[in-house]
């Protein structure tokens, strides 16, 4: 009896196999995976009382940071207190970065005349000609945002995507390391909560 090249299982291996290569070498192909799971329910960030207050928030007030935006205009943090910050650091080829850049967009639409709360996305690579392509190529309204100035102590570790929000006084409530679904209800009461 002959035996057949092509059966099911080796038809599946070869699906599963070309899969992870796609997903090991494709940016974009994590990041839409990501991004699935985001929509079922995994990748959720802390709101409420899920924020660990010892872990993810320190005390110190404002500090000193400068962000230029892709129009060439300079901006000092400090001069936002009194309102709830939200800066999201990023890069364009970062697959969690991608894939929660649709949240993020989304919830800047959602509080972009909302004179409480300001979201800043900050490409880390610092370079206005892939970020700024990017944002068009996909249609998001979001401005992007460099540093300008040193990083201040604690707001961005070793991992990326990493969202840091202050609150009013210029505390930080809340940082978070990896992808998550910024459109989540729960974190946009949470959100709409600190800024009242």
């Amino acid at each position: 009896m002959k035996k057949k090249l092509f059966n099911k299982s080796a038809i599946t291996n070869v699906i599963i196999g070309a899969l992870m290569v796609t997903l090991i070498i494709s940016p974009q192909a994590k990041a839409l995976m990501i991004e699935g799971c985001m929509k079922i329910g995994f990748f959720q960030p802390p709101t409420g009382s899920t924020v660990n207050q010892k872990e993810n928030t320190t005390n110190t007030a404002l500090p000193y940071l400068l962000l230029k935006s892709s129009d060439g205009k300079t901006l000092n943090i400090q001069d936002l207190k009194g309102k709830v910050i939200l800066i999201n650091f990023w890069a364009t080829w970062c697959p969690p970065c991608i894939a929660e850049m649709p949240s993020i967009n989304a919830l800047y639409k959602r509080f972009k005349n909302n004179p409480n709360i300001i979201i800043f996305p900050v490409d880390v690579d610092n370079n206005f000609s892939k970020s700024v392509p990017f944002m068009k190529k996909n249609a998001y309204t979001l401005p992007v945002y460099n540093l300008a100035s040193q990083m201040p102590e604690g707001y961005l570790g070793n991992a990326i995507p990493t969202t840091v929000i202050l609150d009013k006084t210029g505390k930080m409530v809340l940082r978070h390391e990896g992808g998550a679904d910024y459109t989540n209800k729960k974190f946009v009461e949470y959100l709409e909560g600190i800024a009242k």
